[in-house]
């Protein structure tokens, strides 16, 4: 495929980084002469890496703490974005900062010959704006915080166990999510696409995996085969005439009726939805999220399908019903911002190894777009490698549902899944790896 002159550049700008930490012998100079010694040492286990997160989860808690409480707007990750490279750096990781923005890639490679899988977590926090209900300042309501412990802890866990780990894992931070923004910066930076050229190997980003804060138990992860996030897609209509305000408003009613599915007003409403999220061929399975406004002689829609393909529908249906008002004008972008789908066999063989390694009753599955209100471009990177978008659980036993929903203002979630997320993610990128 062509790529432009500018993402070339920018590859080779990330490459040249990782090469030079690697020229200073600091990176992995040591941990690997260690390693080419013990060479005879086993695949790594899940005993070894909850041995290491024991170790570090103190130190995880007061790292996700002190994330917390100094929240970032999507692009404006400055402070966050050092600590995860100086983090990265201290665990002996090669570091490339700015990328895509403020992004943050670090590469780790074991011992052993593998393949090359990445791990993606995302550091800005809620606008204002975004936060139910509205807020005073940016937030970390939507678990980014968490997100990058993570992260950083599986990053640590391995870097520890290095010896034993075969490939190649790539660290993704990133930046701008919220605005759904920073993935795309990131892929045309050349995040996934990038040469590691030393010792004369060539490797590229195979698959990609990710976690995210959900409404779930803590200690129970969600999968997604087959599923994942809706996209979402905007028009605009414009009309004409004396009487367009008021034809305005009963425009945006009808477009509203389009909808299929309403946004949960109560904590019972978001936890039926939480379980139908998790019923085969339920209410969730096919839905249209719409809301339609009408300002002056303007209507203003927003919707999210699923699946995908109803996008199609619903603009045939806005043109339909703006036709019947003379000299409407109907706009759309050039394409809607595209749906989560996770593979179904990737989802499913990481609820496999999750269940071995953690509990059978460590996974549920869902069966829906979930949840069904929001967006995420970690879609972008699933249009160009296969991988996983998982749910962590992160509700304290007892607790509103609003206390483990992203976005509301009691957003808490429980700590005790930082050390979960690790050891799952830890395990399951070096079973890939391999």
């Amino acid at each position: 495929m062509n790529r432009p002159t500018k993402n070339a550049l920018a590859r080779r700008t990330l490459l040249a980084g990782i090469a030079a930490a690697a020229g200073t012998g600091t990176v992995w100079g040591t941990a690997r002469t260690a390693a080419a010694a013990d060479g005879r040492g086993g695949p790594l286990g899940q005993g070894a890496v909850d041995a290491e997160v024991g170790r570090l989860e103190e130190g995880l808690i007061r790292l996700r703490r002190d994330l917390h409480r100094h929240p970032e707007l999507p692009g404006e990750e400055r402070r966050t974005a050092g600590v995860v490279a100086r983090e990265l750096r201290a665990a002996g990781l090669s570091v490339t900062t700015g990328v895509g923005g403020h992004g943050v890639v670090g590469v780790l490679r074991g011992a052993r010959t593998g393949r090359t899988v990445a791990y993606r977590a995302d550091m800005d926090a809620v606008p204002p704006k975004d936060i139910v209900g509205g807020g005073p300042a940016a937030a970390h309501l939507c678990g980014h915080d968490l997100h990058t412990t993570v992260a950083l802890g599986v990053a640590k866990v391995l870097a520890r166990l290095r010896r034993h780990l075969s490939g190649t894992v790539v660290f993704l931070f990133q930046p701008a999510e919220e605005s759904l923004s920073g993935a795309r910066a990131m892929i045309e930076a050349g995040a996934l696409e990038l040469e590691l050229e030393l010792e004369l190997e060539r490797s590229r980003v195979e698959e990609i995996h990710a976690l995210h804060c959900g409404p779930f138990p803590v200690g129970r992860f969600a999968v997604t085969p087959g599923y994942g996030m809706p996209g979402q897609d905007k028009a605009e209509v414009t009309l004409q005439g004396p009487d367009a305000p008021e034809a305005a408003r009963r425009l945006a009613a009808e477009i509203g009726k389009l909808a299929t599915v309403t946004p949960p007003q109560t904590p019972a409403d978001i936890e039926r939805m939480v379980t139908d999220a998790q019923i085969p061929d339920g209410p969730l399975a096919r839905f249209v999220a719409l809301r339609a406004s009408a300002r002056e002689a303007n209507v203003s829609v927003s919707y999210r399908c699923w699946p995908e393909e109803r996008y199609t529908e619903v603009r045939e249906n806005i043109r339909r019903l703006a036709g019947s008002h003379p000299g409407a004008e109907v706009r759309f972008p050039a394409e809607p911002f595209p749906a989560l789908l996770c593979p179904e066999p990737d989802a499913r063989a990481l609820a496999r190894h999750l269940r071995r390694r953690l509990g059978h009753d460590s996974v549920t599955t869902l069966h829906a777009a979930f949840p069904p209100f929001s967006g995420e471009d970690y879609a972008l990177y699933l249009d160009r490698v296969p991988g996983t978008y998982t749910f962590l659980g992160i509700r304290t036993p007892g607790t509103p549902v609003t206390a483990g929903y992203p976005h509301f203002p009691d957003f808490a979630p429980d700590e005790r899944a930082i050390g979960i997320g690790v050891r799952a993610m830890a395990g399951w990128l070096a079973e890939r790896a391999r």
